[in-house]
């Protein structure tokens, strides 16, 4: 196969300024400190020193290279910030390298930001036009493919809306769409997909498995979910800190990565995590307990005894709608459980202020003995995430209960190992 996308001795630097933040409280202080400015200023003019505590230099890529053929789909995966986004930005001639080169062979169509290459004033027909005309097609191939682009999104009623009243999903559908039906050589997908519903999600996967096996296009397609890296991608290429790690098959990339994800929290660091996070004027997460038999524990558990998820956190002003939930992944993060603490409720709640406790508790002989992440999220029911990474615990299950024998005579082991109830009964 040929050689679609070669990529030699990547490298991308940004400068970072840094400014003091001014905090104000009169008139008189903000004069004082113009002045004490003014007087730095003229001190140090032509100081090195005082442009080099200004600006700082941040290398987002380091010497990244690697080749990529006709046909092939590659996952790139990383924790955030190892440098995926600015990798596919320069493969889209978004941004140029500070050194090294990028040579691509096709038609390149790209889905990295929810509106990116569309116009707000135009209406979603016309910002179908303009895209097909930036990918150099012709009207009449545009209007081949019109029909079909239209049937994907789903979007036939709001087709003569200008986008700028497009929601995010609806963005996203549009988008995903025409960057799908164009012809591109080479598709390249970031996180965006996220945004979309389930269902869309869902198919989307689908046209892109279309794209790259029954057309033989060429996917880029970047992922923080590893079931979708694995089902789409025979090779992956895991970044960290702005340098490859490893750039072999989607299952020895997905398993150095969750192997590096899996550090294990102490009480000490997981104090440090809540105590580290930014402030916000509404909420504040204050302790996260882990308890079995009444004893406090840091991240090996039994799967013999029930598990106490202990929450505190404080609300600073009432608030309508609050949720506190947990969500656990399994060793190659799938979500097996969402868990919320008004799921009981009939209606939206409404909490005062004050400082609040939520427990939760998972079952004794429910877990497998395998390695589970649990991350904890504070929400405004259909509002705001206060923070959208959550905080995250890495759990190793030990098996000291009464063992599912699945795990114990079976090639074949599921992710949950609960003892279920049977009867078995002779009828005849």
């Amino acid at each position: 196969m040929n050689t679609v996308i070669k990529a030699e001795n990547i490298c991308k630097k940004y400068i970072l300024s840094h400014q003091r933040k001014a905090s104000y409280h009169s008139l008189r202080e903000a004069a004082t400190d113009t002045v004490k400015r003014w007087g730095r200023m003229i001190s140090r003019i032509g100081s090195r020193e005082e442009q080099d505590q200004s600006h700082e230099e941040f290398w987002a890529l380091k010497d990244i290279s690697f080749e990529i053929r006709a046909g092939e789909r590659v996952g790139i995966i990383g924790r955030n910030g190892a440098g995926k986004s600015t990798i596919l930005k320069i493969l889209s001639r978004i941004t140029e390298p500070t050194e090294g080169r990028i040579t691509i062979c096709g038609r390149v169509s790209s889905l990295l930001e929810v509106g990116t290459g569309f116009h707000p004033e135009l209406t979603g027909r016309e910002n179908i036009y303009l895209n097909g005309a930036i990918l150099g097609m012709s009207r009449s191939e545009i209007n081949n493919r019109f029909d079909e682009i239209v049937a994907f999104a789903e979007m036939e009623k709001f087709l003569d809306t200008p986008v700028k009243r497009y929601s995010s999903g609806m963005y996203v559908r549009l988008a995903f769409a025409v960057a799908a039906h164009l012809e591109p050589e080479i598709l390249i997908v970031d996180e965006v997909l996220s945004v979309g519903d389930a269902q869309f999600q869902k198919k989307c996967l689908g046209k892109i498995e279309d794209v790259s096996q029954r057309e033989g296009r060429t996917v880029l397609f970047v992922s923080h979910n590893m079931q979708a890296i694995r089902r789409l991608c025979d090779r992956a290429i895991l970044l960290h800190a702005g340098e490859i790690v490893v750039d072999d098959s989607s299952s020895a990339a997905i398993e150095r990565y969750l192997r590096e994800g899996n550090r294990i929290h102490s009480r000490n660091s997981l104090k440090e995590v809540v105590r580290n996070l930014r402030p916000d004027p509404s909420f504040e997460f204050e302790d996260i307990l882990l308890k079995q038999g009444n004893q406090a524990i840091e991240s090996s558990i039994e799967n013999g005894k029930p598990l106490e998820i202990e929450i505190r956190y404080k609300v600073k002003q009432k608030t309508t709608g609050l949720r506190i939930y947990f969500d656990l992944y399994d060793d190659q993060e799938i979500l097996l459980i969402r868990s919320f603490n008004d799921e009981e409720s009939d209606g939206i709640l409404s909490v005062d202020e004050g400082i609040y406790v939520a427990k939760a508790t998972i079952p004794a002989d429910l877990l497998a003995p395998i390695r589970y992440t649990l991350k904890i999220f504070s929400t405004i029911f259909n509002v705001r995430t206060f923070y959208p990474e959550g905080i995250s615990i890495a759990l190793t299950v030990e098996r000291t209960g009464k063992a599912n024998r699945a795990y114990l005579i079976e090639p074949i082991r599921g992710k949950l190992a609960p003892l279920l109830q049977w009867e078995t009964r002779k009828i005849i």
